[in-house]
């Protein structure tokens, strides 16, 4: 199964091969060799917990706002 991130570079013409590993993880363009995914450590979450669950609720009655990709 593809990741979110394989699919949303997809849709930009990146074809991702995922090298590395844990904070030296990379997704390089195979087509190019350009480096185009970089994990950043200053992103982790300093305690993984074991589902997220959203609801768009709150931006579809106070916005107005619709999804147009469903995840």
């Amino acid at each position: 199964m593809r990741t979110f991130v394989e699919k949303a570079t997809a849709l930009v013409g990146f074809d991702l091969e995922w090298q590395g590993k844990d904070e030296k993880t990379q997704g390089i363009d195979r087509r190019s060799g350009k480096v185009i995914v970089r994990v950043n450590p200053a992103f982790y979450r300093p305690a993984e917990v074991d589902i997220l669950i959203g609801n768009p609720g709150k931006a579809n009655q106070k916005l107005g706002w619709k999804r147009e990709v469903n995840f």
